[in-house]
């Protein structure tokens, strides 16, 4: 709703300024269009009313984003502890060289919000470009309206499964937890590799790729000596074999990374629009300031003109007697 009104506002204030210059209107007008006297003082008026409605938007657009950070930036810190232990115990190879590799992208649904989507897709490409191979397969899984639409493009074939309007509703391990499911039953994979934005603060995220193996290849790293963590450290019990306990543990531990690298990207998303819109509330306010000025200027050379024309009026009249 308020993307809409703050489109429907910028193209109001845009349309003054395309019947000034308008071809009708003269050379001398189109030259003078900053000045002061070519642009009478309804057409500012009506720019400043634009900008003043575009201003408001934004920084309720700001407030919004503030307290849904606070609602999530908790829950964000909170999760870190869920995928830690997995790292311990699995280890996290991104440079691991495997036949088939799925990249899931995670981005946000709506606009607005600096360059968080561009830079996971930047990422993700460079990911395909360092996996892709003759004998090597690369697919995407694309989470979020943003990237899907970038993806589309270029990387259409490529692509094996979207999923948007993830945050539509509020997140809860649950939600993500049937997500990475479908994910896994939907995909074939030797290595699952999330790209999404780690949350720092308000002004500051960083792009992070989580690897994620399958139970085949963490078996067989772990019989030629690979890097994976403090997994070979611990006997195992009971009637399950070691294959059946990778298994469990590699889908808990995608589960448990998707619903920290979700809840990281939410956090991202909204600390950049927060960004985002403080400097459009602070460029509306500068704008409105020179608009105020040119608004001044314009009529007080409008007062100027006209009593210019009464007391020439009133000479030429004495001069007639």
């Amino acid at each position: 709703m308020a993307m809409s009104i703050l489109r429907r506002e910028g193209r109001r204030l845009l349309r003054p300024i395309a019947a000034i210059r308008s071809p009708l209107a003269s050379s001398d007008q189109e030259e003078g269009l900053l000045g002061v006297r070519s642009i009478s003082t309804q057409v500012v008026r009506n720019r400043m009313k634009s900008v003043k409605n575009i201003q408001k938007i934004t920084k309720a657009m700001k407030m919004v984003a503030a307290s849904k950070l606070r609602a999530v930036q908790g829950r964000a810190e909170n999760s870190r502890g869920l995928w830690q232990p997995f790292t311990a115990l699995l280890g996290d190879n991104p440079s691991i060289d495997v036949k088939k590799s799925v990249v899931v992208t995670l981005s946000s649904d709506k606009g607005l919000c600096g360059g968080i989507n561009s830079t996971v897709v930047k990422v993700s490409r460079a990911l395909y470009k360092l996996n892709a191979g003759p004998e090597k397969e690369v697919k995407f899984v694309i989470v979020g309206e943003k990237a899907k639409a970038i993806m589309f493009r270029d990387s259409k074939n490529d692509i094996s499964l979207t999923v948007t309007e993830l945050n539509k509703n509020p997140l809860n391990y649950a939600q993500v937890s049937v997500l990475a499911d479908d994910i896994l039953k939907n995909v074939e994979f030797d290595a699952l590799r999330i790209v999404y934005n780690k949350f720092h603060s308000v002004v500051a995220f960083l792009p992070t790729v989580a690897t994620v193996l399958s139970p085949e290849i963490i078996e067989k790293e772990s019989e030629v000596g690979g890097k994976l963590g403090e997994l070979d450290s611990y006997e195992i019990e009971g009637g399950e074999t070691k294959g059946e306990i990778l298994q469990n543990l590699a889908e808990f531990q995608f589960s448990c990374v998707m619903f920290n690298a979700v809840l990281e990207n939410a956090c991202s998303e909204m600390g950049a629009r927060m960004s985002a819109m403080d400097s459009s509330s602070r460029n509306a306010g500068e704008m409105l300031d020179r608009l105020t000025l040119t608004y001044n200027r314009t009529r007080q050379a409008s007062i100027t003109t006209e009593l210019i024309e009464i007391i020439s009026g009133a000479s030429a009249l004495e001069a007639a007697k």
